[in-house]
Parts: structure tokens; C-alpha cells; sequence
């Protein structure tokens, strides 16, 4: 599962079938515990953020940065009391990871009609903290922080490489401020640095997967997998711990 989750990030890094991240840590949260999942994950995350953001140095918004940053922060404030409050209740954990997986997953499967309902209505300041804040604390608890962010960005106005740029140092930005609250959680064990070594090469396996998918085919029936695959990992994360 690991193997499947890790291969996917890169492949999404690398520019084929996005959002196919979202379903990473869902899919490790089936066979681990939801704590272990994330903080697997993270170490991962960083390095194809790494990768990704190289491509793009230098290029992006100063000014989306200053206002998202510090509502990401604060989100990620919530997200880690969160973890800390139910650290000891696996079965709030997975079913809140369940109803996220869910929810994320109606947004990848109406990603186009939803962009297209907000376009050219730019948040006000207080929505826009809002997202921000609640990508940190989604990307605190399962690493799916992108959709908030892509809502209040579209009306942005920037250039492709501009978004883009900005998007990526964003997401590396708040997956290495994570580092911190994870460490005092704990969740940053030894075992899983020894994990992630193994898995590792995956990362750039997957990457350069998404380059040549990217360039020869189109992501439609591969988006189409990943939703189905989300979805019934969301419902089996909810039934399951609902039972």
C-alpha cells in the first residue's frame, strides 16, 4: 500500500492526473494507524515538493504567499490539537479521515464545475483567511490541503508559472512547518525515517512516470481510477469505523 501511495505522489508531482495525492495517506490510513499514515507521509511529501519546486525557483507571489501563510499556520495550530486530543481514539481518527477522503472526493470528481462556479468571484479577505486556514488543518491531518488553496488562487489573476510557482512553495513551505508540531507529537519515529529511505526512490520513479504520462497520454481514465479508488477508500474508512 505504501508502495502504491508513494508511487502516486510522484506521479501527481510530476504534472499526470492531478490531485491523484489526495489519495495517498487515505489509502496508508487503511492499513495503519491514521498518526503513523501522516507522518509517513510527510518525510515523502518534502522531497517531492523538493523535486517539484526546483523546476519552478523563484517564481511566485509575494503577496499570496504573506496572506496565506499565516492562516495556514494557524490551521496547522488546530490540526495538531486535533491530533493531540484524539491521539488515543483511532476509531475519531480514521472516521475523520474518512469524511475528509469523502468530501475531497466530490471535489476531484466536480473540480471543473466548482472552479468554474467561483471564477471571477474573487473571496473576500475573511473567506480567504478561511481557506487558508482550513488547507492547513486538512493538511495537517491527511495531507489534502490543495483544494482550499486552488479556490482562492484561481481568482488571483496570476500567470500559469506564477500559480504554479507559488502553489508548489506554498505546499513546501506548510509541509516543513508540520515537521515541528509532528516532532512533539512524536510521530517522527526512527522506524518511519527507515521507511521512508526504502521508499524514497519511488519518489522519483513517480515523477518522472508523470512526465512522460503527461506528455503522451491524456489523464481522463487514469482521474477516473483515482476517483473510484478515493471514493470507496473514504466509504471504507467511514463504514468501518461506523460499525
Amino acid at each position: 500500500m505504501a508502495i502504491i501511495a508513494v508511487t502516486l505522489v510522484g506521479i501527481s508531482k510530476g504534472g499526470f492526473g492531478g490531485g491523484v495525492g489526495l489519495v495517498a495517506t487515505p489509502l496508508l490510513a487503511l492499513v495503519l494507524p491514521v498518526a503513523d499514515a501522516a507522518a509517513l507521509m510527510l518525510p515523502i511529501l518534502l522531497i517531492a515538493d523538493v523535486l517539484s519546486v526546483r523546476n519552478y525557483w523563484g517564481q511566485f507571489d509575494r503577496p499570496t504567499m504573506r496572506f496565506l501563510l499565516p492562516a495556514a499556520i494557524l490551521g496547522i495550530i488546530i490540526g495538531s490539537l486535533f491530533f493531540t486530543a484524539f491521539s488515543t481514539n483511532e476509531r475519531i481518527l480514521k472516521l475523520t479521515i474518512g469524511i475528509l477522503t469523502l468530501i475531497f472526493g466530490i471535489w476531484f470528481a466536480a473540480k471543473e464545475w466548482i472552479l468554474g462556479a467561483v471564477e471571477g468571484k474573487r473571496p473576500s479577505n475573511y473567506i480567504g483567511f478561511l481557506l487558508g486556514s482550513l488547507s492547513g488543518f486538512t493538511s495537517t491531518i491527511a495531507h489534502v490541503g490543495g483544494p482550499p488553496v486552488t479556490i482562492y488562487m484561481l481568482n488571483t489573476k496570476l500567470s500559469k508559472q506564477l500559480f504554479i510557482g507559488t502553489f508548489l512553495l506554498f505546499f513546501l513551505i506548510v509541509n516543513t512547518i508540520k515537521l515541528i508540531p509532528y516532532a512533539l507529537l512524536g510521530l517522527l519515529t526512527v522506524g518511519n525515517f527507515l521507511v521512508v529511505l526504502i521508499l524514497a526512490p519511488l519518489v522519483f520513479l513517480g515523477v518522472w512516470l508523470g512526465v512522460k504520462l503527461n506528455g503522451r497520454f491524456n489523464d481522463l481514465w487514469f482521474n477516473r481510477v483515482i476517483l473510484i479508488i478515493l471514493l470507496l477508500t473514504g466509504i471504507q474508512l467511514v463504514i468501518g469505523e461506523s460499525l
